[in-house]
């Protein structure tokens, strides 16, 4: 497996295993950060995957970064190219609920690609989505990629609130925001579920190298399901 590492801070390596994002690169850095977590254990204080890169924390009280490397390139030196599992378990399905209330910008994107509101929630959520990263803010998946007519530009001013568990699309991914924060995408509904709670023992619904499939909901079933409009 070809890699370089560049130091990028006190206690901090990056690992860098290319330049194009794709599915293929992404599981090949989800099997080096398995092989790392196993190899290197206690000696990482964290470790961040992303769509080319993964970035490692060590301590540096007891770890010298030549010791590091050296035990980083052995652990990776036999990793096959090859997944012999692409995904993680099964596919995880998020129940959606698509209206302007939950998602305001549903049918300006309708608008752009020339399509009918119920044309735009088909599309989306017939496809299957693979969590490339997890970043911006704790659970928020970066997932890839949306149909080609449905990709939109952020928006040029963006919002200083968006409510957790609400869906958007900027380019060509879509992603759930987990927490309320302010966010650019493009907002076309909401998912009663929790993305993201510290108390649950694995804290993020998702995981880098997951696959997702969002699951149309009307009115009634979002807010059985406990979600707020």
């Amino acid at each position: 497996m070809f890699w370089r590492y560049e130091v990028t801070g006190v206690d901090t390596i990056t690992l860098h295993f290319g330049d194009a994002i794709d599915i293929a690169l992404t599981e090949r850095i989800q099997r080096a950060a398995q092989a790392l977590s196993h190899r290197l254990g206690p000696r990482l204080i964290d470790m961040v995957p992303s769509y080319t890169t993964l970035l490692l924390r060590y301590n540096l009280l007891e770890d010298d970064l030549a010791s590091l490397v050296a035990d980083i390139t052995d652990a990776l030196a036999t990793l096959p190219e090859v997944a012999t599992n692409a995904a993680k378990g099964g596919v995880v399905e998020i129940p959606v609920y698509y209206d302007p209330s939950t998602g305001p910008d549903l049918d300006a994107v309708a608008a752009r690609a020339g399509l009918s509101r119920e044309q735009v929630i088909q599309k989306h959520s017939a496809e299957e989505y693979y969590v490339f990263a997890i970043g911006f803010a704790p659970g928020f998946a970066y997932l890839g990629e949306v149909p080609a007519e449905l990709a939109t530009p952020r928006l040029a001013t963006p919002r200083a609130r968006v409510p957790a568990g609400t869906l958007g699309i900027a380019d060509t991914q879509t992603a759930i925001y987990p927490l309320q924060s302010p966010g650019g995408w493009n907002l076309i509904g909401r998912t009663p579920l929790t993305l993201f709670d510290p108390g649950r023992g694995q804290p993020s619904l998702l995981q880098a190298g997951q696959r997702v499939r969002f699951r149309p909901i009307g009115r009634e079933e979002y807010l059985a399901l406990g979600g707020q409009l």
